[in-house]
């Protein structure tokens, strides 16, 4: 049986194909890795739970996009119902860095009028031998489309948990902030059998001063 969960956040991969997604999603959820990865045909799903804070766990749904083209008619449809996205690319592979805009614009156009929370995600950093992206390049490129830029390495396990958890709480503090809710008809965020109340931080203040127990 699952614990309990108070939110569950569907986040979703994206990226060329090769450029680690299944193995960081590997490394995330079942804490392994393998040099030999075969690749995903269609979309493949991973789940695991976050405590973001004290009273507060958050399941984590993954979805594992495939990154050839032929499939693309395929993983397009699950991304309206995603409310994050890791944007990954292979620093030792500059065409996936390049094709990383393409990604955002796609999501971006297929998800209107909502919108999606993304990190940027340069993986393999394992292999700074062969680096063929600047981290400078990967930062200013985070800036442009204004969200976070983490390097990580499945095969390493660096910075992975940090990745997930990065994209998780700007997840929930939007939520707090009121610009992200549970919607009928969309399954990017589903509240849980224990929902936490949230309130925006004023009400909230007046909550406790009203408070008498």
């Amino acid at each position: 049986m699952d614990t309990l969960w108070q939110y569950q956040f569907r986040i979703i991969l994206l990226g060329d194909s090769t450029v680690g997604k299944s193995s960081l999603l590997k490394r995330f959820t079942d804490g392994i890795y393998s040099d030999v990865a075969d690749p995903t045909v269609g979309v493949d799903f991973y789940a695991r739970s976050i405590d973001i804070e004290p009273g507060v766990k958050i399941k984590l749904q993954l979805w594992d996009t495939a990154g050839q083209e032929r499939f693309r008619s395929i993983t397009t449809s699950y991304y309206r119902n995603s409310v994050g996205g890791l944007l990954v690319f292979d620093l030792t592979n500059r065409k996936t860095f390049d094709h990383v805009r393409e990604w955002h614009r796609e999501v971006s156009e297929h998800i209107l009028p909502h919108h999606m929370v993304y990190i940027l995600i340069g993986h393999k950093s394992d292999l700074s031998r062969d680096r063929k992206v600047t981290r400078d390049e990967a930062e200013q490129l985070a800036a442009d489309l204004g969200i976070r830029y983490v390097e990580t390495s499945a095969k390493c396990n660096s910075n992975v948990e940090r990745a997930f958890e990065l994209l998780t709480r700007d997840i929930y503090e939007l939520m707090k902030m009121g610009e992200i809710s549970t919607r009928d008809g969309w399954d990017g965020v589903k509240s849980g059998l224990t929902a936490k109340v949230l309130y925006p931080a004023e009400e909230e203040a007046e909550r406790e001063k009203s408070c008498n127990c």
